[in-house]
């Protein structure tokens, strides 16, 4: 059995009986005008963050979601698109489509604007997905991802960049771990199917988005996530797990390589009004903006007494230099 049949087998079983600690997060429940989330939803919320984002769902966008769960961030992106077909929700099990269905029923007697037409629910693989080119303004994935192995998750992330339209974004939320992990956990396909053991270092997860072609990436949250144990797990150290939303973003890709957001901001203090670098970064004086990291380590190089720059704090809410 491939580690692909494994995944398979306990999503089905989490269909078919919902289990609440799959992937539990810190995330809160949206709370908007008029939408009520079922219970039933909530339970089968397996992510590991969320890739439900206003900024990114003005002027009813075409949205692709890959790995329905049962149903929540569907109905959430819905919302923001109350369009029949509006909202592609894609999964290669069975059980989890039809789980949705039913469960978008119950939305539907919760919520008043609701129609189940509002989503179009497809079997689909992740690595082949049955949507057009360049068809896509925003594609998501929660807690996927981080399930293939290298091969496989570099075919994942170049069909969502076929799929989307120029400038589109591909929004997501996945596992990281800095600390190496050793075969044994590497190569345990339950594990790797629960979104543990497939987890990827921050770095290495940005360059697969990078060599893709997307030109932008933004990482918006870092958040403590799991802990794998010497008691519990085969390691002989403690593994700590964060989970990251990172949204990538079908931009050219610059001549000096991608812009990539990871919480920078530069302050200039100077005797002046602003600065200027002359290369389309405006400071002005005393106002905090934020910066790709390619832009503070030009800022950097310059040596300068009167710009500070910021560490990264891994939380990026839009705006700044690029």
């Amino acid at each position: 059995m491939s580690y692909l049949e494994t995944t398979h087998d306990v999503y089905k079983e989490a269909a078919l009986t919902p289990d609440v600690g799959l992937c539990c997060t810190t995330n809160p429940i949206w709370e908007l005008p008029g939408l009520k989330i079922p219970k039933i939803m909530q339970e089968m919320n397996y992510g590991c963050g969320s890739t439900v984002h206003a900024r990114d769902l003005t002027n009813n966008p075409t949205m692709l979601y890959v790995g329905v769960g049962g149903g929540m961030e569907l109905l959430q992106f819905a919302y923001f698109n109350r369009q029949k077909g509006g909202v592609i929700g894609l999964d290669v099990v069975d059980e989890m489509l039809e789980a949705s269905r039913k469960n978008f029923k119950e939305a539907e007697a919760q919520n008043d604007w609701f129609k189940s037409e509002f989503v179009d629910l497809r079997k689909g693989d992740a690595l082949n997905l049955p949507v057009e080119d360049n068809s896509i303004d925003v594609a998501a994935q929660n807690c996927l991802f981080n399930i293939f192995k290298t091969d496989d998750l570099k075919k994942a992330i170049a069909e969502m960049y076929r799929v989307l339209k120029p400038h589109g974004k591909l929004v997501m939320s996945d596992p990281t771990c800095e600390q190496p992990m050793n075969e044994t956990l590497r190569n345990d396909e339950r594990l790797r199917a629960l979104c543990l053991s497939g987890s990827l270092p921050i770095a290495e997860y940005v360059k697969m988005l990078t060599d893709a072609g997307f030109g932008t990436i933004e990482i918006r949250a870092r958040k403590p996530y799991r802990i794998l144990d010497p008691k519990n797990y085969p390691t002989d150290e403690l593994i700590y797990i964060e989970s990251i939303e990172v949204a990538a973003i079908k931009d050219p890709m610059p001549a000096d390589g991608p812009c990539i957001f990871t919480g920078k901001a530069a302050i200039y203090f100077g005797t002046e009004d602003y600065f200027d670098d002359e290369k389309g970064h405006v400071l002005l004086k005393n106002q905090p903006i934020a910066i790709c990291d390619k832009t503070a380590k030009a800022l950097a190089d310059l040596g300068r007494d009167d710009i500070f720059i910021s560490e990264s704090t891994y939380h990026y809410d839009g705006g700044g230099c690029c």
